[in-house]
């Protein structure tokens, strides 16, 4: 090389690979667009996960003590998400590396491994099309998203927590429980429903079926609001 050429560095490629583009971010109802990205457990798409549910959340920043309280008990309460046909996602903008050491830090301090990949959102791709930047908040932080994705891909409910506060993990594993019973019993649950708590009928949708409601002996307060017997837990 002389002294009239200068060095050229190779282009570091972004850790999303692929994402689909969307002008706004998705709602319940809409399938989850997919990605393809660089994890912590190597490259991952959203579409490999289909035929299960996908438990995807963000977090604002690796090394942060709320965050890291997060992921430990996420792993903690891992095989129960895994008991329930669903995956952990996890996402931050931070880099891969950055993650990884953050694993390994988690795992010398705890002894407690993180066995759900983390996506590295470096540019802020996947965070922008699913809306987990609140620039009233921040503009280079998600914010706490959690998106219930059904093995069908479609986004089935969503939750938001401030950067400040923690989430709850029976909380996100019991509105699990409660879509996933809604789907296999045609169901609605009640305010504060707990698995083996008794759920709600549909309400009827036409005058005669209310009508025969009224006169049902069924568990009803009145002909909206009727109860099915509590199944037993297995």
């Amino acid at each position: 090389m002389n002294g009239n050429q200068k060095m050229t560095m190779p282009m570091q490629p972004s850790a999303v690979i692929d994402a689909t583009v969307t002008a706004v971010p998705p709602g319940l109802g809409d399938t989850a667009p997919d990605f393809t990205a660089m994890t912590t457990q190597g490259v991952k798409s959203l579409s490999e996960y289909r035929g299960k549910w996908v438990i995807m959340f963000s977090h604002p920043g690796d090394f942060t003590p709320v965050c890291t309280t997060e992921f430990i008990a996420f792993a903690q309460r891992y095989q129960d998400f895994k008991d329930r046909n669903a995956e952990l996602l996890g996402l931050s903008i931070d880099s891969n590396a950055s993650h990884i050491a953050w694993l390994i830090n988690i795992y010398r301090n705890t002894g407690i491994e993180i066995p759900f990949p983390v996506i590295a959102d470096r540019d802020m791709a996947i965070s922008r099309m699913y809306g987990m930047i609140q620039p009233g908040v921040s503009g280079t932080e998600t914010v706490r998203n959690v998106f219930y994705i059904d093995p069908n891909g479609v986004i089935r409910a969503k939750l938001i927590y401030p950067l400040t506060n923690g989430r709850n993990i029976g909380e996100i594993l019991r509105l699990l429980d409660a879509l996933q019973t809604t789907d296999r019993e045609k169901v609605v649950t009640p305010a504060n429903w707990r698995p083996g708590f008794p759920t709600v009928i549909p309400p009827p949708k036409t005058m005669d079926a209310a009508m025969k409601r009224m006169d049902s002996s069924d568990n009803c307060m009145d002909w909206y609001l009727c109860y099915n017997q509590p199944r037993e837990l297995t």
